[in-house]
């Protein structure tokens, strides 16, 4: 939900990519693509408690995990590895942000699975992206920008944004545009810093306002 061609051989190698056919709602021709089987990887935690446990999560986050609010991110689908490992971080402080720390401060890790694992079996988000600017978008994502050493968004989040599980990798999917602009903003200017290898810093570090706000409409619209 970025000093040099080393990244992008890391990304490559760390990546087990499974090339769907990919979509975005707003082209006039749209294919769906077919959910990879590792975004189902349930991280071995009880999808049913972690409902139960959710109800405090519906308000920011949806009673599914489709957020209403584009600031806050879309749950829905996401890997629950990558979810574990955000939840963890969040109250290590490692991931610093004073609600969610609040909002995991009496969770152990046994409950931080069952929501974990209760978001990963939710249908992911579909959103829509907007004309403007979408054909520097889908090219970042797809091949990056090799004369400053940006590398495909693609090689680590899969060409339908369904992410990787193994690798801990987001879904980007449909996620919302606010969000993933102010994601990559974060990881630019080193607030979010638990991104492994510092690869995300680097990553966002190349890229300007216009390619931030490029990628994240583009992404709102893939599936």
């Amino acid at each position: 939900m970025r000093k040099s061609l080393f990244y992008v051989s890391l990304c490559a190698v760390l990546t087990s990519v499974c090339y769907v056919k990919t979509g975005l709602a707003s082209e006039a021709k749209t294919e769906s693509a077919v959910p990879t089987a590792t975004q189902k990887t349930i991280a071995h935690g009880d999808p049913a408690a972690g409902k139960a446990a959710s109800a405090i999560c519906a308000g920011c986050h949806g009673v599914d995990g489709v957020s209403a609010i584009p600031a806050n991110p879309n749950l829905a689908g996401q890997g629950s590895p990558y979810l574990l490992k955000q939840l963890k971080e969040f109250k290590s402080g490692a991931r610093q942000n004073a609600i969610m720390a609040g909002m995991v401060a009496t969770l152990d890790e046994n409950a931080m699975s069952d929501l974990a694992a209760y978001y990963a079996e939710q249908a992911p988000a579909q959103g829509v992206s907007a004309d403007e600017n979408l054909k520097l978008g889908r090219d970042i994502y797809r091949g990056g920008i090799a004369a400053i050493g940006v590398p495909a968004c693609a090689s680590c989040h899969g060409p339908a944004g369904a992410g990787n599980d193994a690798a801990k990798f987001p879904r980007l999917s449909g996620q919302h545009a606010d969000y993933t602009a102010s994601a990559l903003k974060q990881f630019r200017s080193g607030e979010r810093a638990n991104d492994a290898n510092k690869m995300m810093r680097m990553v966002a570090a190349r890229l300007s306002d216009a390619e931030i706000a490029a990628l994240a409409n583009y992404i709102q619209g893939l599936y």
